[in-house]
Parts: structure tokens; sequence; C-alpha cells
């Protein structure tokens, strides 16, 4: 079973830029897809950036985010960060993190409390 808490939101002002952090405890971290999810107000929860397990291979879910978002696992903190450069108004939501097995197109069994994340001037 993993444990993953998330980190690092906040209020950023257009084209500014956020590091979030997911936190796991647990075993085998290594061996997880972990993937970065956000929710707006009133819109269904989407998938932002996900990282396969064991390869670290990444794949890319929302073309808006491509270019301006960028995902990595440290192993010897047990996290996944999200930075994320030129924030726009339409990247606010709540976001989560989701770990599953192995590979993101398998689906995502655990999930953190969520960070909330504002673009605003």
């Amino acid at each position: 079973q993993l444990h993953l808490v998330e980190s690092g939101g906040g209020l950023v002002q257009p084209g500014g830029s956020l590091k979030l952090s997911c936190g796991a405890s647990g075993p085998s971290f290594e061996y997880y897809a972990i993937g970065w999810f956000r929710q707006a107000p009133v819109k269904e929860r989407e998938g932002v950036v996900c990282i396969n397990g064991t390869t670290d291979s990444l794949v890319i879910q929302t073309t808006s985010v491509k270019g301006r978002f960028t995902i990595s696992r440290d192993l010897a903190k047990n996290t996944v960060d999200l930075v994320m450069n030129n924030l726009q108004p339409g990247d606010t939501a709540v976001y989560y993190c989701g770990a599953g097995t192995f590979y993101c197109g398998g689906g995502f069994t655990y999930w953190g409390q969520g960070t909330q994340v504002t673009v605003s001037s």
C-alpha cells in the first residue's frame, strides 16, 4: 500500500512557476506509475502528466501543458515532482497525484488529498 501527500500549491501570477511534490510512503515506490491530475471548479478531473514505473518514461496526457510542465522522480526522497512554468489562469485547479502499478495506462489505485494551485493577477 502507498500513502501519498501533495505539497507546494499556492497563489502565483500568470507567467509564474510552481513546484508541486508528491511524497510517497510505502514499499516499491519505483515500480509505481505516478500521475498528476487536476480538477477545476465544475469540471471533471483530468490527467495532466504521468511518469511510468521502473523506466520513468514520460507520458503527457494534456497537450496544453507540453513544454511548460516537467515531471521527475527522486528515489532518494521518495517524491515525484511537477515543475510548472509559465502558468496561466486556465491552470487553476486542485492538483492531485495518483499511483498505479507500473504503467500510466493501467489505472490509479492510491491518491493524495490534493493541493490548490491558483493562477491570478
